[in-house]
């Protein structure tokens, strides 16, 4: 499994509207075309604990501006503020099992330093892992609900031991020390078995399970393959995992506890990316990458058939949760031209209700641009499959700039989900070809290592080809491609522009990479498990591989850059330094090349804040508005805020 995955939080919406004819059957359409604030007014909700009586559910939601919790009745009806904090971001965790107090979790502003919080009857919210530099990650409840499971990196800050919170007087002891940099995934009812995961390279990882009371470990897999613990059995007789042997793709799996014998579960023809339990083992969630989308299923574990869910037209189920009495489920229902909607459906009843709406109202759904999967022959042969956003209003009489969007990685993916700033940038009349170059994720273990200790060549040639694909649509303007990335992304653009500087007009780096030597030695700490595995993809930086990351370091190449850039960072970025940004701007802008940067004092990795998202998104849109759609000439929007964006 790849680990260097940069998250790219990012956050709003778009829109589209009537059909108009023309002499040569133009398909564009007349699209209403909407202000970064209002797409910024859509709501973004996550979370869905329900309470111990099943009378509400315990969401994240960033409708103050940031995110804050809060519950909703679960047959809807109006939001009950947890927290109100307008600077720190609360995420929901978990309604406690047998009342109503709450776990919650919140960092400093960006920093990934994430801290475990209680938040009692009385309403007050008290850190419960209050240790200033550590990291705590919650884990689950135990079977009786009277504690909860945390990791902590409290006692070695690179590597997470595994710890039992009993919540009488929240008093913590540690139940497995990890001294040799695996990870947890996954604790049976019975308190005695604890899976764990140690990486061992781009693809492949060992699975373990130890014995608490023995505090032996015993190995899984066989072979080397790629394999993730999912879900102990309810009885603690056998373990649930994915494992990607002998195939290219995922597959489930089970192990028995006592007789050491595995049993082949279900297999796809995609990667099974997740399988859980219900709290009473009456079904099994199952999580399906199909090409790019997710596919859920419900298994009923009597019958092992799928049972039939809530249809949702041309949207799909994106997840789903249980009461701990299995009788209400909870589903989030999206697609690519909606952001997802939070729902409740009554196992007794059959009713399903709607608890949120989170398209802003003044947005027609018929704005919004459905996505399509697409495929183009890269320069070797080699299949690249792609997410393509076309506007509404593009046409072979009204071509359209274009931008090919690289998602953060090495090894994630591009998926067929909502993202608002693609949605606005299309909005805006800029097609988007999201690519999956090589090494993206979903596509088989063989593609996914394609890019190991290649990056910034074939991948990058695979950016290239997409272009060449967007310059051969009869509605693209082939004059006008650029190239956008947040993180990895962000390191594609920059050596799009440093090593192919003539392909692309312009490049969009949100907080990229750009010298792999220093980010290398700087990741944080409690990446520790993961560093082998990220020497062996990317390079040592303390071997001779370091003369290759520099070769692959637009920081070193700056010289050739000659499109316009714009630089896009957050201050608290514990994954891509500030100083990556703050140099490669300096250094471009040596060339008397138009460079633009926007720095947010209160953001980590990606921009989370609303206030933060629209100057971000208006920013982006500012510059290709003027670099790309006008060929360098201000826009109105230019001079309409040359005094504010400076």
């Amino acid at each position: 499994m790849k680990h260097f995955i940069f998250i790219f939080l990012i956050l709003a919406s778009t829109s589209c509207k009537d059909k108009k004819a023309s002499e040569k059957e133009d398909t564009a359409i007349t699209v209403h075309q909407y202000t970064i604030e209002q797409f910024m007014d859509n709501e973004a909700v996550g979370g869905g604990s329900f309470s111990y009586d099943n009378s509400k559910l315990l969401i994240s939601s960033n409708r103050s501006g940031i995110y804050n919790v809060y519950t909703v009745p679960t047959t809807g009806g109006s939001y009950t503020p947890i927290t109100a904090s307008d600077s720190t971001s609360y995420f929901a965790e978990s309604f406690f099992p047998h009342d109503d107090r709450m776990l919650l979790s919140a960092d400093g502003n960006g920093d990934e330093i994430n801290h475990i919080f209680l938040r009692d009857s009385t309403g007050t919210i008290t850190d419960l892992t209050p240790e200033k530099a550590a990291k705590a990650e919650f884990y689950g409840w135990a079977e009786d609900g009277k504690s909860f499971y945390f990791g902590s990196n409290k006692m070695n800050p690179k590597f997470f031991d595994v710890y039992e919170m009993e919540v009488a007087k929240f008093s913590a002891k540690m139940i497995y020390q990890n001294n040799d940099g695996l990870n947890f995934s996954a604790i049976s009812k019975d308190k005695n078995y604890i899976a764990l995961v140690q990486s061992l390279n781009t693809n492949d990882s060992d699975l373990y399970v130890y014995n608490v009371k023995t505090r032996q470990k015993t190995k899984i897999n066989a072979n080397q393959s790629s394999n993730s613990a999912q879900d102990f059995s309810n009885d603690s007789s056998a373990l649930y995992y994915t494992t990607d042997d002998g195939v290219e793709f995922s597959y489930l799996m089970t192990y028995d506890l006592n007789t050491k014998e595995t049993f082949n579960v279900l297999q796809k023809p995609w990667d099974i990316m997740g399988a859980d339990l219900t709290e009473n083992g009456n079904y099994m969630v199952v999580y399906v990458n199909e090409d790019g989308k997710n596919a859920v299923e419900v298994i009923d574990t009597k019958t092992d058939k799928p049972i039939d869910l809530p249809d949702f037209g041309d949207q799909s189920i994106t997840s789903v949760g249980f009461s701990n009495d299995e009788k209400w489920m909870r589903l989030y229902v999206g697609g690519s031209n909606m952001p997802s909607n939070l729902f409740t459906y009554n196992f007794e009843t059959k009713v399903q209700h709607q608890l949120t709406n989170v398209l802003n109202e003044e947005i027609h759904p018929e704005d919004l641009v459905t996505a399509k999967v697409v495929r183009y022959k890269s320069f070797d042969g080699v299949e690249i499959p792609a997410i393509y956003y076309l506007p509404h209003q593009a046409s072979e009489n009204n071509k359209v700039p274009a931008m090919v969007w690289v998602h953060g990685g090495p090894g994630g993916q591009t998926r067929q989900n909502f993202n608002s700033m693609i949605q606005y940038m299309v909005n805006q009349g800029y097609a988007v070809l999201a690519v999956n170059n090589r090494g993206s994720s979903g596509y088989g273990k063989t593609f996914y290592q394609m890019d190991d200790l290649n990056h910034g060549e074939k991948d990058l040639q695979d950016c290239v080809e997409g272009k060449n694909w967007l310059a051969t649509q009869p509605e693209i303007d082939g004059d006008k491609i650029g190239i956008i990335g947040g993180s990895y992304g962000g390191y594609m653009t920059m050596a799009a522009l440093t090593y192919a500087p003539e392909e692309f007009d312009v490049g969009v780096n949100l907080f990229g990479v750009t010298n792999w030597i220093r980010t290398l030695k700087s990741i944080p700490p409690y990446w520790e498990s993961m560093r082998k595995s990220l020497y062996l993809e990317l390079g040592d930086p303390y071997t001779a591989d370091s003369m290759r990351l520099k070769r692959i370091s637009p920081l070193f190449h700056t010289d050739k850059v000659t499109k316009p850039l714009i630089v896009l960072q957050g201050a608290q970025d514990p994954r891509v330094l500030q100083v990556e940004s703050d140099e490669i701007v300096a250094g471009v802008r040596k060339n008397g090349v138009p460079v633009e940067y926007v720095l947010f004092e209160d953001e980590g990795h990606g921009f989370v804040k609303k206030e933060n998202q629209i100057e971000a998104y208006s920013r982006v849109v500012q510059f290709l508005d003027t670099y790309l759609k006008n060929n360098g000439k201000q826009s109105d929007f230019d001079l309409k805020n040359e005094k504010k964006y400076p």
